[in-house]
């Protein structure tokens, strides 16, 4: 059996972009070769790969990814705006689109997402709409 290895996206030597030239098909031999690019999760690391995949099949449940990986929310939320830093968004952009309702805080604290220490952190630092 080949060994087969993970894309790296950036270019050893000087550290720039990298690019796809040829795709093959391990089947029929089939070799298309043209100019592809990576996807922006190409970018990602390994760990950072781990938790979006825990993320989404946790269904962005919060605490649930809290449990799995055995961190706090203020992690969780480091991690995922680390995350969206480098897919390329900007931070400050996503902080004022998150900018969280009291009655979503609430709805969090009834689905178990966040705790009520948790809860009444974001109430108190939080810029919060009515």
């Amino acid at each position: 059996m080949k060994m087969t290895y993970p894309v790296i996206h950036t270019c050893p030597v000087c550290d720039h972009s990298l690019h796809v030239k040829k795709l093959g098909c391990s089947n029929c031999r089939t070799v298309i070769e043209n100019d592809f690019s990576l996807s922006k999760f190409a970018s990602l690391s390994a760990e950072q790969m781990h938790f979006v995949e825990v993320f989404v099949v946790k269904r962005g449940n919060i605490k649930e990814v809290e449990k799995v990986l055995g961190i706090s929310y203020p992690t969780v939320r480091g991690k995922l705006n680390d995350i969206i830093a480098e897919l390329g968004h900007d931070e400050a952009e996503e902080e004022n689109n998150e900018k969280l309702r009291k009655s979503q805080v609430i709805a969090m604290l009834e689905n178990d997402e966040i705790s009520a220490k948790e809860a009444v952190a974001l109430l108190k630092n939080n810029r919060l709409e009515e």
